[in-house]
């Protein structure tokens, strides 16, 4: 076996490194060095070409850096590969061939390359900072909005699903009508009850233009009852008597159903009793009945801004979304009660009684008010095992030679600044190309518009008018004028909306389906704040409860 043996080791008791040279290093020329010098390099291809990556410390020693010159011919044969980019020979042959130039034209100046990179940055720039201008949206620009109602530690989460999965659902009572085919079905509805009155609607204002706009009238004697679900005693009597399992307002229902264009945040409360029924309610301090104005528009309302110098006072802004809400929920009130002709006269040419009066209406506690012209009707779906009962509104009666009565119900679209609304000026194209106007409403109000329309399905409404309300001017906020009306049936509208009624009942038995299978309880369905996305939370009982002081107080 081979010997092992021990290695010569000497300790340097002054310094560090070797205490004497070795031999075969006796002979080499010796540079000095300390530990922070850095090598150069010993071969230079980079000086002249491609990126001349050098060392950046001051620290690098030269005497182990190449130099050419060192070598025993002076450098002479030491050359470096030229990797310029030679022109490729001509193809045209003979002199007698001629390039085609224009006549008169300059001769091509040559730039330096950084001169023409300089030019050549801005409309980099320009273009990357127009993108998105067509959109309405800058690439870079992010809205975080705040959830519409405060997530509490204990609420448990029970569902989660994308709002566009809510496109794909379906509620159809399969009829087949051969071997191949089959007809889906809406669900089958039955009035239970009727209550209130409604005025004629007064056809004149389907002949107004932007010339003859008539100014938008405030009315302050008439009110206004968004009940909600828990709160109607006619759907606590209908609870009570076991007519249906599940009980909501039009209103909640036609949000649920048009959920899925929804961006701003939202939530409904739901309530499930000990014996399965199932109430479909609102948060008694939410802004639900409140519009939304260009909610789904690429370039949406902001919200206000706080002065630099004092936060605590914020800037008159009267486009934030909150502002514009109040309005065009103002608005929607206002119109509805200016289009009818008013109660005088009765009979075929007045106001249309129903067999109950207005759940709603207290004449001790009326201080001169009047129920607005509204007819509550209470309408049955059966879809299956389940029955719905919702309350619906109607809002007008409409009387024409030869049709009858038709009921309508009214609403208003509003413009409140057509360069940032959409950039068509109402004034100067809804006489003449009122589509257009229309068409642009349906992209900036699609979710609006289509809760419109579900309501007036639900209800059962023969005719949907549409208004047009327009500012006086730009920055007031509180005088208008209606520039046109028009009247759609709602079937035929739900079609320029892409809505199916298969659909917005699918959506309905989907959410009504969620909660059966869980216990008795509240539960709170919150749309989130950034993402198209809903979740639908356990809450403990008495949660959204209010004390009575503070309801008399609101």
């Amino acid at each position: 076996m081979a010997e092992l043996s021990a290695i010569d080791f000497h300790f340097n008791k002054d310094g560090w490194g070797p205490t004497e040279t070795p031999a075969q290093y006796a002979s080499l020329p010796f540079a000095p060095y300390s530990k922070s010098d850095r090598c150069g390099r010993v071969a230079d291809f980079t000086s002249s070409y491609g990126n001349n990556r050098r060392p950046t410390s001051s620290t690098t020693n030269d005497n182990f850096a190449y130099n050419a010159n060192d070598n025993d011919d002076g450098g002479e044969a030491f050359k470096l590969v030229d990797t310029a980019q030679t022109k490729s020979a001509s193809t045209w042959k003979g002199n007698n061939r001629r390039r085609f130039v224009r006549k008169n034209q300059p001769p091509a100046r040559e730039e330096p390359k950084e001169q023409v990179r300089s030019h050549l940055q801005p409309q980099r720039s320009k273009r990357r900072n127009n993108w998105g201008k067509n959109s309405g949206r800058r690439w870079n620009q992010r809205i975080d909005r705040q959830s519409s109602v405060k997530i509490g530690a204990e609420w448990n989460v029970i569902e989660e699903f994308d709002l566009s999965s809510l496109n794909k659902l379906t509620y159809s009572t399969e009829a087949v009508t051969s071997r191949k085919n089959t007809v889906s079905e809406v669900p089958t509805s039955e009035d239970l009850l009727t209550c209130g009155f409604v005025d004629e609607v007064n056809d004149g204002f389907d002949r107004v233009t932007s010339k003859t706009a008539t100014k938008l009238r405030v009315n302050s004697n008439r009110e206004f009852y968004p009940v909600s679900t828990t709160d109607d005693p006619v759907i606590e009597r209908f609870a009570v008597e076991d007519k249906g399992n599940v009980f909501a307002t039009d209103a909640i229902m036609a949000h649920l159903m048009s959920a899925s264009r929804s961006v701003y945040p939202w939530d409904i409360v739901v309530q499930k009793l000990p014996d399965g029924k199932i109430f479909f309610d609102k948060r008694d301090d939410s802004q639900f009945d409140f519009l939304t104005v260009s909610e789904t528009s690429n370039d949406p309302p902001k919200s206000e801004t706080f002065d630099e110098e004092n936060e605590d006072n914020k800037k008159d802004n009267i486009n934030t979304p909150e502002r514009l809400s109040l309005e065009a929920t103002t608005i929607n009130q206002n119109f509805s009660q200016q289009i009818l002709k008013g109660s005088a006269g009765g009979g075929p040419n007045g106001r249309k009684q129903f067999g109950n009066p207005n759940p709603f209406f207290d004449e001790e506690e009326a201080d001169g008010m009047e129920p607005a012209s509204t007819a509550f009707k209470y309408r049955k779906f059966a879809m299956g095992d389940v029955d719905l009962i919702c309350r619906t509104e109607l809002h007008g009666v409409i009387r024409k030679s030869g049709k009858g009565e038709q009921m309508c119900t009214t609403f208003a679209l509003n413009e409140w600044d057509s360069k940032k609304s959409g950039g068509i000026d109402w004034r100067a194209k809804i006489d003449s190309q009122r589509g257009a106007v229309l068409a642009t409403e349906l992209k900036n109000n699609s979710c609006k518009l289509a809760k419109w329309t579900a309501q007036s399905l639900l209800s059962g409404a023969d005719i949907m008018k549409l208004g047009y309300v327009s500012r006086a001017k730009v920055g007031n906020a509180y005088e208008h004028v209606i520039l046109g009306c028009q009247s759609v049936k709602p079937v035929e509208f739900a079609k320029q909306l892409f809505l199916d009624e298969n659909n917005l009942f699918g959506v309905i038995k989907y959410f009504v389906d969620i909660f059966r299978k869980q216990p008795a309880g509240t539960f709170c369905i919150v749309r989130d704040p950034n993402r198209a996305v809903c979740r639908v939370y356990k809450v403990p009982d008495g949660c959204f409860d209010v004390d009575d002081s503070e309801d008399e107080e609101q």
